[in-house]
């Protein structure tokens, strides 16, 4: 008997798809103005730029593929990697949002994917935290 054992990266088409998503997750975040507060949150770090390699690196380990952030960063703790961060839970359902409609322009689709949206939703949930928010004028309505 002979069974093949494939990655999830492998099943939803490789290093091209998770670029393709990511790209097309980026693209949606830098023209939408209703999630501004997204592009906010991730343009204050390093920059897009940068945010969308990591990304890319970050979810290729994620499904199955090369542990790029890894590699490069010794660890793919996302706590660790956000703690930074002020995440809200309309933050993470934002960005869930947006990966999903990312996912869909994408045409992925199936079991496989489901499996993704599960896990992306129970790490983007994982990630609220208390971080004061970084408005320069927070007193302002």
């Amino acid at each position: 008997m002979n069974i093949q054992t494939t990655t999830l990266l492998e099943r939803i088409g490789g290093e091209a798809a998770v670029h393709r998503l990511v790209t097309r997750f980026y693209d949606l975040m830098e023209s939408e103005p209703a999630v501004y507060e997204l592009f906010r949150l991730h343009f204050r770090g390093h920059g897009m730029n940068h945010t969308r390699q990591e990304q890319f690196n970050f979810l290729t380990g994620f499904f199955g593929g090369r542990r790029h952030y890894h590699e490069k960063h010794g660890h793919m703790n996302l706590r660790e990697i956000h703690e930074h961060v002020p995440i809200r839970e309309k933050d993470a359902e934002m960005w869930l949002d947006l990966m999903d409609r990312a996912i869909s322009d994408c045409e992925m689709n199936g079991p496989d994917v489901e499996k993704i949206r599960t896990a992306l939703r129970r790490a983007a949930l994982s990630l609220v935290n208390d971080v004061p928010d970084w408005r320069e004028n927070s007193t302002s309505a």
